[in-house]
């Protein structure tokens, strides 16, 4: 088979090809990609993570930590971008532009590179560095006089002096606010030590425009306050916050609660604290700004170039991609190839072999191996249960062909006379014969699904006492009690032929397997929106192995297929087909020596006095069009001929 088809349209073939297609384009992709994504990060690594660029960003938040507005700051934004060579622009957070060196019209890059905020962002205490907190050199209300300046200058020499006396060295730095600070020589504010001569505590006490800042800003954080259920009026003071060394321009003066803290509750007055500061700060500062850098103007852009050396390692690196791509298919594509042959030798095998094929993996190629095994089972199954019909077939026509022709036989050779005795045996054969042959066609047309209904509204009292009316010589002359019984007046939109038929098949079971004396009850009622329909005898009953082969064609829990003591095989599954024909199921419970009740589950509908609907014909699958005469009704052959339960 595989050497019948070409090289191209090989299952293998066209697995490499196509990982071969894939991994060729992922590889071009991915190198491609890569030598972009290098390119634009190259161009932004330069564009704005320069160390310039914090130095913007400096500048300008300071240049709105001591201006209400960003009026005038073109000047400034046109002095920093000659400075770097860089694009700056200023927009507000909708981007609405306040300044921008580009001429007008430039598109603005898509993300902006910071946002200026001295309110929020501290840009001036580490250089390079964008710490949380207001930046110091928003002083606003806190910012002194010139004569508080000279005064506490005056304090801050004096102060030094005194240290100095001691052998404390020190040095003056003055915030942005004009207050001076000393600290050591390696930039700390915390001079450790400080003698009692020094601490007059006048150098620290805050000047009238402090105390007049710090008094504002307790009154804005005592709504704060006694929402989070603190003290309101905490005391305020201003401190020294020095960042580390070499930072010493960095001095400022804080304002901060006179007694420290720790703990949840600790931290909601520090949040108070620094919201009132933010708000009491707002109007001397400019509002924030997105900042956005880009190049140099026209200056082209910066490309990666890959040395041979790259390009070497790259190429490399391909083609071992592209090898381990085509190995690994191709042992993927033999293993998906392997069972899919095995699956071919095994469906090429004669018939008769049933040929398995070994279920290896968990996979679709195991599924279908399964579904195969499965497949070859049914039909070694169908092809025993074949045979079996054509020998039971066999089987049940020879035995009435046989006494016809024997007795055609003698009669002709003159060893019988013809009387009316003899005529009447060899019509009861030709009954049997006609019985078997419409049994059979009932179950072909049931298979083709030409099985022709004539549905109408049926009583159900109606039809149980119509065909117990039938089979009331037959039981009697059995010894066995037959009996309706009849819950309401429940209706079924059903062929009534068919119906009878179908029980008719199931009463003449019943009283073959039912001793003298016994009884056979069929019985109707109504089970929701449902119909169901029982035949219940007091017989020999079945053992519960053959309650699944009941309704099987020519099975019969006797195997001797004596019509003493059984029919053809055919009724129950004649019963089977009409009844799902009409849209129900049958089922069957059983006792060993107790006796056996068939129950028939229809479709029913609302009794009334008057039935529903008017009788339509319709072509249900399960058989072929019948005349109004069900089986029972074409004759009725003496009680050992009536057709036997095909499954006890």
């Amino acid at each position: 088979m595989s050497g019948r088809i070409p090289l191209r349209k090989r299952l293998l073939v066209r697995l490499l090809i196509a990982s071969g297609l894939i991994a060729v384009c992922s590889v071009a992709a991915t190198a491609w990609l890569a030598v972009e994504t290098t390119t634009r990060a190259l161009r932004e690594e330069q564009g704005q993570v320069l160390a310039d660029d914090m130095d913007v960003l400096s500048r300008l938040s300071g240049y709105a930590a001591v201006h209400p507005d960003w009026t005038g700051v073109e000047k400034t934004v046109r002095e920093l971008s000659a400075k770097t060579g860089r694009r700056i622009a200023l927009t507000t957070a909708d981007r609405t532009p306040i300044a921008d060196s580009a001429p007008p019209g430039t598109s603005l890059p898509r993300s902006a590179a910071a946002t200026v905020d001295p309110l929020r962002t501290d840009t001036f205490s580490e250089r390079g560095a964008q710490l949380g907190g207001t930046d110091p050199r928003v002083v606003g209300p806190y910012r002194l006089t010139a004569g508080e300046r000279t005064k506490l200058d005056a304090l801050a020499r004096e102060r030094q002096h005194c240290f100095a006396q001691f052998g404390i060295d020190t040095s003056l730095t003055r915030t942005p606010s004009g207050r001076p600070v000393l600290t050591q020589p390696e930039g700390s504010a915390d001079l450790g030590y400080v003698p009692d001569a020094c601490a007059d505590g006048r150098l620290n006490t805050p000047m009238p425009t402090e105390e007049e800042a710090l008094i504002a800003l307790q009154k804005e954080a005592r709504g704060c306050l006694t929402r989070a259920g603190l003290e309101p009026d905490m005391p305020l003071a201003l401190g020294a916050d020095l960042t580390p060394a070499g930072s010493l321009q960095a001095t400022a003066i804080a304002p901060a609660f006179v007694k420290a803290g720790e703990g949840k509750a600790w931290r909601a007055a520090q949040a108070c604290l620094d919201d009132a500061r933010r708000a009491q700060l707002d109007p001397y500062v400019a509002p924030a700004a997105e900042l956005f850098l880009g190049g140099g103007g026209d200056a082209p852009a910066v490309r990666f170039d890959m040395s041979p050396a790259n390009k070497t390692k790259v190429i490399g690196t391909a083609g071992l991609v592209l090898a381990v791509t085509v190995a690994v298919t191709a042992v993927v594509a033999t293993r998906l190839v392997r069972p899919l042959r095995a699956l071919t030798e095994a469906a090429q095998q004669p018939p008769d072999r049933h040929v398995r094929v070994p279920v290896t993996t968990r996979d679709e190629t195991g599924i279908l191996a399964a579904a195969f095994n499965e497949l070859t089972e049914r039909r070694e199954r169908l092809e025993a249960q074949r045979r079996a019909m054509v020998s039971d077939i066999a089987h049940e026509l020879r035995s009435p062909l046989t006494n016809i022709r024997g007795w055609l036989e003698v009669t002709r050779d003159g060893v019988v006379d013809p009387d009316p005795a003899l005529l009447a045996s060899l019509h009861d054969e030709a009954l049997v014969l006609q019985r078997v042959i419409d049994d059979l066609r009932d179950l072909a047309d049931a298979d083709a699904g030409t099985l022709r209904l004539h549905p109408e509204p049926v009583r159900c009292d109606e039809l149980l006492d119509q065909v117990a009316a039938a089979h009331r010589v037959a039981a009697d002359a059995a010894g066995v009690s037959l009996r309706t019984a009849v819950d309401g007046t429940p209706w079924l939109n059903a062929d009534p032929v068919r119906m009878r038929q179908a029980l008719g098949n199931l009463v003449s079971n019943a009283l073959r397997h039912t001793p003298a004396g016994g009884t056979v009850t069929l019985a109707a009622r109504g089970d929701g929106d449902s119909v169901l329909l029982e035949v219940a005898d007091t017989g020999s009953g079945m053992a519960p192995d053959d309650l699944a082969h009941v309704f099987d064609r020519f099975w019969r829990a006797e195997k001797s297929r004596s019509r003493r003591t059984g029919g053809s095989g055919l009724g129950l599954p004649i019963v089977r087909h009409l009844v799902a024909a009409h849209g129900g199921t049958a089922e069957v419970t059983s006792e060993p020596g107790t006796g056996s009740v068939f129950t028939l589950r229809l479709p029913g509908t609302a009794g009334q006095d008057e039935p529903p609907g008017e009788p339509t014909a319709s072509v249900v699958p399960g058989g072929s069009d019948r005349s109004d005469s069900a089986p029972a009704e074409r004759g009725t052959p003496s009680p050992r001929r009536q057709r036997g339960r095909s499954g006890t």
